[in-house]
């Protein structure tokens, strides 16, 4: 795309806005290079990994790139046998760590099937553990390099440390001697060169032997290192050189380990940098509140309800516009201040915004072309260092415009022909847009000329529109009409104004009889336009209404067929029951009055079971009597479920639990078995049995089954802020879900400030059974900040 039109289309702002809401440095570079394409294949798949990023974010929340350093020149480096700096190794780490974290958002739970274009990216990621955490255990920081990376440097510090101890022992016998007490400026042992000295009164410079490293400004004070300690200084400096030796050999050894890995973490770079890409255009619609167009190559435009993104949300007017299908160039005619602009820019903004492979901010199944180019002039062109008029600026960039421009470019004109005579200015604007009507350029044109209105009607292919003037309060409505010319107001707001009539009407003589009628017509059609409008809103407004019955009346159809199913299902399956067991009972006592007869009839068992077959029947008559009176329970409300409540579902006729709280319509999810479905409170019945739907329960004292939360457990928990018992409360539902959810460990983040929060927070830990270990945050985790928590597996 031209420079020009990036410029005029304010596409770098939207750009600028995109760069912010990138979390790396890397991401952001990838931002500010982003330019539209014209490759159609290019453009769908940059909107899908939008949408998807998008859909993420909904689902997951946003994902955070922090911790991604620029390591491709220590990349370089490893190719050709470099070691690396300890604050380069830890630039390493930090990129693994900010790849592990990375990884985790982009797994997927057993329960998502569906895969999207951002699958394959989170699945190339390899976090390297055993790397990153063999950097952490050798380096503490850029400065400092843990006792334990090696055995010998382990052993070389201890050395040091002894050796240190014993040329202190050493001063501090001289430095408290009563005998050298009075020779001592001060009573402290010093460093000078590298080396342990104590400051002697310079009269008894040859009293003490020792070699002199330095004196004091004034010369009274000399800083002499006391023979007796010569020799451990020597030693101390001889460990000292072994120690930087064994150092450097841990950062070989590391740097080669990140040398064998190079290729991965160059593709971990690239991968999170693209990711940290997409996410951020993911951003910028979920702020602009947007929405995937869907692209076409016929040069067809249909953008519904779109506002321009620079524009306060609050105030923005959304706009209509299609171009393209039974038109291609469109003539916006109306007042100064009515949107003619705006809305030409918007069309333009998002034609690039969308072959970028952003959202636009607009209603879903909004439409846009490819073009290979999209020209504007628009704005005041007037060149002073060139000596160039408003018009003739803008007659020159016109020039290029019609050099260049095809049908697969879109032109954006603002006041064509303006700044000359305005009956030449009308005829040369009429010129240029038959000559683009003709060659099928899609082209959009804001202008003042009437003859312009009268072209757009009588030619094929033309169509006119207007930016809506309320005359009544002389304001604009933004609103743009098209297949509508804009009335001249001129006469209506002078009017409105207090302009005396007499003038209005010498005005009104003045025009041509022919213009006086055209100005008529659409008077004319502007009334019968917004009666139609008030007749198509209420037909709208009955429409849906009558939607709505008929969607209530299918719902409740569809539930009494239900019902009716399984009362008859139920029915059936009862009557059957109790016919078998009548004709088991009725087969028995046939048998006993036989075997009775035959024996001569035994009145006393005889009556006995006829008295057993009249109890019967008044059970079965009262259990029914029973069934009938039962009264039907009180419907629930929606504050009465909770989370695992047992329920009965009455269309289906199943038992399930309440696994998330109902939304405003009513409407929550039930978990019955394997099946998990969304249902109404109104269908649902609260039953007091334990009913267990999943795998991840927990039972309270109640005896109920509640749904776990592990699915959605953060790896971190925040209690900055919270007073000590807050934070502990919090903490240890915190801990108790994530041991659940079965994670290896995660981060406690507690701030330094006084340190009683993160004293309380260890003391706590301490005391929790299935808490293996804990730490503070290294580098690049957030120091001590944080704890790091390790549970028992």
């Amino acid at each position: 795309m031209n420079e020009k039109a990036l410029k005029k289309l304010e596409y770098n702002k939207i750009i600028d806005k995109l760069t912010a809401l990138a979390g790396s440095g890397l991401g952001k570079e990838l931002c500010a290079s982003l330019l539209p394409s014209n490759d159609l294949f290019e453009i769908r798949a940059r909107q899908k990994e939008t949408s998807d990023a998008l859909s993420r974010i909904f689902k997951k929340g946003s994902l955070g790139f922090y911790g991604l350093h620029d390591i491709r020149g220590s990349l370089k480096r490893l190719e050709v046998g470099s070691t690396l700096g300890a604050g380069e190794l830890l630039h390493i780490s930090s990129v693994l760590d900010a790849t592990l974290r990375v990884k985790a958002y982009g797994a997927r739970d057993n329960e998502e099937h569906a895969g999207d274009s951002l699958d394959e990216m989170f699945t190339s990621l390899e976090p390297l553990s055993p790397l990153n955490n063999e950097i952490k255990r050798c380096i503490i920081s850029e400065e400092e390099i843990a006792d334990d990376a090696s055995p010998a440097l382990k052993s070389i510090r201890r050395s040091m440390k002894v050796t240190n101890d014993k040329i202190h022992e050493q001063l501090n016998s001289m430095v408290n001697s009563s005998s050298t007490r009075t020779m001592l400026q001060e009573n402290i042992i010093t460093m000078r060169n590298g080396r342990y000295c104590i400051p002697i009164k310079q009269e008894y410079r040859g009293q003490v032997p020792g070699m002199i490293h330095d004196q004091s400004s004034s010369g009274s004070t000399l800083f002499v290192e006391p023979m007796a300690v010569v020799k451990l200084n020597n030693d101390l400096k001889e460990l000292e050189i072994k120690e930087q030796e064994e150092i450097e050999k841990i950062l070989a050894d590391l740097s080669n380990q990140a040398g064998f890995e190079a290729e991965k973490l160059d593709t971990n770079v690239k991968v999170i940098s693209q990711l940290d890409f997409i996410f951020a255009r993911a951003a910028l619609s979920k702020q602009m509140k947007g929405s995937e167009p869907i692209f076409n190559d016929k040069f067809i435009i249909n953008i519904k309800k779109g506002r321009h993104p620079l524009i306060d949300p609050k105030k923005v007017v959304p706009i209509d516009i299609n171009l393209g299908k039974d038109f291609t160039l469109l003539v916006i005619t109306g007042p100064n201040t009515g949107g003619k602009t705006v809305s030409l820019k918007t069309v333009g903004l998002f034609t690039l915004l969308g072959q970028a492979g952003l959202h636009i901010p607009a209603f879903d199944g909004s439409e846009l072309a490819v073009f290979e180019e999209v020209y504007a002039d628009i704005g005041d062109e007037q060149s002073i260092e060139q000596s160039l008029s408003t018009f003739s600026s803008h007659m020159t960039n016109t020039v290029s415009i019609l050099e260049q421009a095809n049908y697969k470019s879109l032109v954006l004109f603002d006041e064509l022909g303006a700044g000359t005579d305005p009956t030449e200015g009308a005829a040369l604007a009429m010129a240029i847009l038959s000559n683009l009507h003709k060659r099928k350029v899609c082209t959009m044109a804001t202008t003042h000329y009437s003859e312009l209105k009268v072209y757009a009607l009588s030619t094929e292919g033309v169509c006119n529109a207007c930016c809506e003037f309320d005359v009544e309060t002389l304001r604009p409505t933004y609103r743009l009409l098209i297949g509508i010319p804009g009335k001249s107001n001129a006469f209506a707001i002078s009017s409105k104004l207090g302009l005396p009539g007499s003038i209005i009407e010498d005005a009104k003589n003045l025009i041509g009889v022919q213009d006086k009628s055209f100005e008529d017509l659409l008077s004319d059609l502007e009334k019968n336009r917004v009666a139609l409008e008030n007749e198509q809103l209420e037909i709208s407004k009955t429409r849906q209404e009558i939607d709505e019955l008929r969607r209530r009346l299918e719902q409740k159809n569809e539930k009494l067929d239900s019902s009716r199913e399984k009362l008859m299902a139920e029915a059936k399956e009862e009557a059957m029951r109790i016919l078998s067991e009548a004709k088991d009972y009725a087969d028995r006592t046939i048998k006993n009055f036989n075997k009775w007869s035959e024996q001569g009839g035994i009145s006393r068992e005889m009556e006995s079971e006829r008295s057993a077959l009249r109890e019967k029947l008044t059970q079965a008559q009262s259990g029914l009597s029973l069934k009938n009176n039962k009264k039907a329970k009180k419907p629930a409300k929606a504050g009465e479920f909770k989370l695992g409540d047992a329920v009965n579902v009455l269309s289906l006729g199943l038992k399930g639990t309440v696994s998330s709280l109902p939304n405003a319509k009513g409407d929550l999810f039930v978990q019955m078995g394997i099946l998990r479905s969304q249902v109404n409170i109104s269908d649902l019945e609260l039953i007091d049995e334990p009913v267990i739907t999943g795998p991840n329960i927990n039972r309270t004292g109640s005896g109920k089954i509640k749904m776990s939360k592990t699915a959605t457990i953060s790896t971190e928990v925040n209690l900055i802020g919270k007073t000590v018992d807050e934070a502990l409360s919090v903490l240890d539902k915190y801990l108790d879900d994530a041991y659940l959810s079965h994670l290896p460990q995660v981060t406690v983040i507690h701030g330094r400030g006084t340190g009683a929060l993160k004293n309380a927070v260890h003391s706590h830990l301490k005391r929790t059974k299935y808490v293996k270990s804990y730490r503070e945050g290294a580098f690049g985790e957030g120091g001590q900040g944080v704890t790091i928590v390790e549970f028992n597996q």
